[in-house]
């Protein structure tokens, strides 16, 4: 048996950031994601449902210089309940958050939007329908 086929789930997904302060305040007050824990001024961690997404600061482990501005990153995406996609886009949009893409139903049975965070990354909230 490989080990490796026995993987089943992303527990932590860790983002590594350009400017601290303004994607903490993004993902603790925009996006309201509760704070899992601080265990430095260079790494903090919030909570979304049975994962953990962690902010760290270049330097330790991984010190490589970041992406140019405007590179294209992983993309995050959040599910919620189809009903909650229009008011997602209506929250986001009143805290000043530019869609980039705005609310769409594809053909495939996904209800979106799509977004980016302060450091650029691609964020998706989305339903299946």
């Amino acid at each position: 048996m490989n080990p490796l086929s026995q993987i089943r789930q992303i527990d932590y997904t860790v983002i590594f950031v350009r400017d601290m302060e303004a994607m903490r305040n993004f993902y603790g007050t925009v996006m309201e994601f509760p704070l899992q824990r601080t265990l430095s001024d260079k790494w903090i961690e919030y909570r979304i449902g049975a994962n953990t997404l962690a902010l760290a600061a270049r330097g330790g482990l991984f010190d490589d210089p970041p992406p140019p501005q405007g590179a294209l990153s992983p993309q995050m995406a959040f599910r919620v309940a189809p009903d909650l996609v229009v008011q997602c886009a209506s929250v986001l949009e009143a805290r000043g958050v530019k869609l980039t893409h705005p609310l769409t139903d594809h053909p495939f049975g996904h209800r979106t939007i799509f977004f980016r965070d302060p450091d650029g990354n691609v964020i998706e909230i989305f339903a299946e329908i």
